[in-house]
């Protein structure tokens, strides 16, 4: 970073950044523990002329301890893409405008999960619904292992309550389907044939007013051999739009080949491949009782506003452990 001319191209100088903040986040807590442990150990030898110091001690070694559990989660996280950013995108499902609404809400928890954690949020693309909440959006989150952490939230997460939507305030069942890719640095390889994707543009929509786009500078590519489909109006020229699609599509391919390693990998150990875009795998209750459970881990949180307001960690890390037990 300090050689000459670094910043000269923005988007390999963020890529070092971003491998640099990947590097601090795991040899810090490393540092930090070794050095912990030799407080310990001077510690323990005044505790045998001061009794008073033990309680001291007993708190010092539950702290380490759960500083170890969280760099073995971390350890898990040795994907191909895991330290690569996130390009989460959410669709609204069945549940009509209340689907919208809660994909809405899931946009805002991811967002504030990334917020929590100190991560970058960028907005890619963004359709509101006329009615309330949104089609669909997506984002990329840039930080250390935010694809390794975000990777597992791909499928369908679905939201029982009572619908604000509803005069009858009857309870109404919604989904909200979402689907993450690493976003790939230029550096990286992906074949991609020119003749296999379609591009197709369109006027970007907004808020309406000034923020609606007059011109075509909206992108959508389409790859077909895979059925791959992404697209991008976050900016008003159509030439950046048509960079950031072909970034996407990249990511989408490059994930079709990590599921393809990964499939083969369950096969050694006999068991089903991690679930897809199209299964169910968390349930949100706001009615009759607050509560948010993982269809696949069974980990359970009681209150659903906490959740919804990005305390999503605890799924996030019990994923990994399950995939590490279950040989997912």
């Amino acid at each position: 970073m300090a050689a000459d001319g670094f910043w000269n191209n923005q988007e390999s100088a963020q890529e070092t950044v971003g491998r640099l903040k990947t590097a601090k986040a795991t040899v810090a807590p490393i540092t930090e523990i070794a050095s912990a442990g030799e407080d310990l150990s001077a510690l323990i030898e005044m505790a045998d002329e001061d009794e008073a110091i033990e309680e001291e001690i007993r708190s010092e070694v539950e702290r380490l301890e759960r500083e170890l559990e969280s760099l073995e989660l971390k350890a898990l996280l040795d994907g191909p893409y895991d330290s690569s950013g996130a390009i989460l995108t959410i669709h609204a499902r069945d549940g009509g405008t209340d689907a919208n609404d809660w994909a809405d809400m899931m946009l805002r928890m991811y967002t504030q999960w990334a917020a929590k954690n100190d991560y970058s949020v960028d907005l890619i693309d963004r359709d509101d619904n006329p009615e309330a909440g949104i089609n669909t959006a997506s984002i990329v989150i840039r930080g250390p292992m935010a694809y390794g952490y975000l990777k597992n939230e791909t499928g369908l997460h679905r939201l029982v309550r009572i619908s604000p939507f509803n005069s009858e305030g009857k309870r109404q069942t919604s989904f909200a389907a979402v689907d993450v890719t690493p976003e790939i640095a230029d550096s990286v390889e992906i074949d991609i044939e020119k003749k296999d994707v379609r591009e197709d543009t369109y006027k970007a929509s907004g808020a309406g007013g000034q923020h609606v786009n007059k011109t075509d500078s909206a992108i959508r590519l389409t790859h077909t051999p895979t059925g791959a489909v992404v697209q991008c109006q976050s900016q008003r020229s159509q030439h950046k739009n048509r960079a950031q699609a072909w970034k996407m599509l990249r990511a989408q391919l490059a994930r079709v080949e990590e599921e393809k390693r990964e499939a083969e990998e369950a096969e050694k150990y006999q068991n089903k491949a991690r679930v897809g875009f199209g299964s169910q795998i968390r349930n949100y209750f706001q009615h009759p009782d607050q509560r948010v459970k993982d269809a696949r881990t069974g980990y359970s949180m009681g209150d659903f506003h906490k959740v919804l307001d990005g305390e999503i960690q605890g799924f996030l890390e019990s994923l990994l452990t399950w995939r590490a037990t279950e040989g997912r």
